[in-house]
């Protein structure tokens, strides 16, 4: 089903054992660590975006007061204030869209019993004793521990919204959605391998201090 990640999960096969006698955990949170330095210029894009959206709050505020109650024609509005500016509303999802392919790789990495016609030696790696290829509550304790990591980054997060939402910046499409999106990591640690959840938890770790860094005297 998903034969095209093949060689992208074989190259990272191949990585990950070549950053040994590193422990596999630790060859995870490097492979995620420059995953996000190379998308670090979309991180870049998406703060430059919100920086345009605040100075457009007052256009925006209008244009919800004008057609609060028509909303084809505010969604109308909105596209079109987009075009003239040459900002987006969306381009703030970038650095998440663009980590998905990775951390689907990621996931097929500790789920897949052979790579390269040879048997998957990373699904005996282990962590405090828990195989790193354990879904779930399978992987308990250790689910609990990356759970527990993730939620305290979650809190961060919809702090950080919260204090933008009350400094006036824009709204997005969704914004009540994306508000709970980061406890939905902690949800996933329930489903996926205890790798993938090292992975989002080190991606989301990076992401919190990242956006803290890029908005710094804004």
């Amino acid at each position: 089903m998903f034969g095209f990640l093949d060689v992208p999960v074989s190259g990272a096969y191949h990585l990950i054992h070549w950053l040994t006698p590193l422990p596999a955990v630790l060859a995870i949170v490097l492979f995620t660590l420059s995953v996000r330095l190379l998308l670090h210029p979309f991180a870049r894009a998406a703060a430059r975006g919100e920086r345009a959206r605040a100075a457009l709050m007052p256009e925006i505020k209008a244009l919800q007061t004008k057609h609060g109650r028509d909303r084809e024609r505010l969604a109308a509005e909105m596209t079109k204030l987009q075009q003239e500016t040459g900002t987006s509303m969306f381009v703030g999802c970038l650095p998440m869209l663009a980590q998905l392919p990775f951390f689907m790789v990621m996931y097929r990495l500790f789920t897949t019993p052979a790579i390269g016609g040879e048997p998957n030696s990373l699904l005996g790696a282990t962590l405090f004793g828990t195989p790193l290829g354990a879904h779930g509550l399978a992987g308990s304790p250790l689910v609990f521990v990356i759970a527990a990591g993730l939620a305290v980054v979650a809190w961060f997060s919809v702090r950080w919204q919260d204090r933008q939402r009350a400094a006036g910046a824009a709204d997005v499409p969704g914004g009540k959605l994306l508000r709970l999106l980061p406890y939905g990591t902690v949800l996933a640690t329930l489903v996926v391998p205890q790798a993938a959840g090292i992975y989002l938890l080190t991606t989301t770790a990076w992401s919190a201090a990242e956006r803290a860094w890029l908005r710094r005297g804004a």
